[in-house]
């Protein structure tokens, strides 16, 4: 995960680099986490640092803005220009509104130095979806920058897991990790208790020990504490419980399928039609 990003902001499409605004900017660490995970895997595929891109969604309220989440855009390069491909982003942004109906398209972001002219070509092609776009550019090779970080709980809970279970040191343990591990060890001991109860139980049928009074009693005496399991009632909610978990296990495998489905159609399309709009692109520029 790259580290040590620079933020830098602007509302309009000159870009001032040094400019104060009244905007007020507050990022989640979701975001933070997208574009470095972009930026390294694209380093790692292409054997050098290549400069990504790809679009803001969160909330607006005034002058104040939320940056929650982000997801990549695809581009041609048309004679060293960026173009972006905005028949992949009308798809991925259908796609979130059907997810988070009650976020907005904001603005893109990319990575690199301060803005340049190359930027201000991109920031004007996104101009034609949100006329006021937000531009939020990460340098993984500077020193972090004064901004804002928007969290909240499932997001910290999250956070923490990944930082603490990707360390190299095997001490490091989250509290989702431990609360998980503490519930797997109490499973494992009822487990194995329950277990041997049953193994004791069917050797004294066969024969094989000799009844002991004072543990079956008690053996008889667990299970005189559990009479829910021979309930219509628990027999019904554990069947509605069943059925909800299979159904959402159904509709899982579903979306996913679809989703790829989607995908395969999507990239089938972008790469019939790149030859063709490659030309299109070309015809604006001379």
């Amino acid at each position: 995960m790259a580290t040590n990003m620079e933020v830098d902001t602007a509302r309009s499409s000159v870009m001032a680099v040094a400019s104060t605004g009244s905007v007020s900017v507050a990022l989640h660490p979701l975001v933070i986490m997208n574009i470095s995970e972009h930026w390294t895997r694209v380093r790692a595929q292409e054997g050098k640092a290549v400069q990504v891109l790809g679009a803001l969604i969160g909330k607006q309220t005034g002058r104040a803005i939320e940056v929650m989440n982000s997801f990549e855009l695809l581009f041609d390069i048309v004679d060293k220009d960026v173009v972006i491909d905005m028949v992949y982003y009308q798809t991925k942004e259908e796609q979130f509104k059907q997810v988070f109906s009650d976020m907005e398209f904001l603005g893109w972001y990319t990575t690199g130095g301060p803005p340049t002219d190359a930027d201000i070509h991109v920031h004007k092609q996104i101009c034609t979806i949100n006329e006021s776009p937000v531009l939020l550019k990460m340098n993984p090779v500077a020193i972090h920058q004064d901004y804002t970080l928007a969290t909240e709980e499932a997001e910290r809970i999250g956070v923490d897991h990944v930082a603490r279970v990707s360390t190299a040191d095997s001490s490091e343990a989250s509290s989702v990790a431990e609360q998980l591990i503490a519930q797997h060890n109490a499973i494992k001991m009822l487990f194995s208790r329950v277990k041997l109860i049953l193994e004791y139980i069917k050797a004294v049928e066969a024969g094989t020990l000799p009844k002991n009074q004072d543990i079956l009693r008690e053996a008889y005496s667990l299970c005189y504490r559990l009479p829910v399991l021979n309930s219509d009632k628990f027999k019904e909610d554990f069947f509605n419980q069943c059925n909800d978990v299979c159904l959402m296990a159904y509709l899982g495998t579903i979306t996913k399928g679809c989703n790829t489905i989607n995908q395969f159609v999507n990239k089938f399309n972008v790469i019939h039609d790149r030859h063709s709009m490659g030309r299109r692109m070309r015809g604006l520029f001379f």
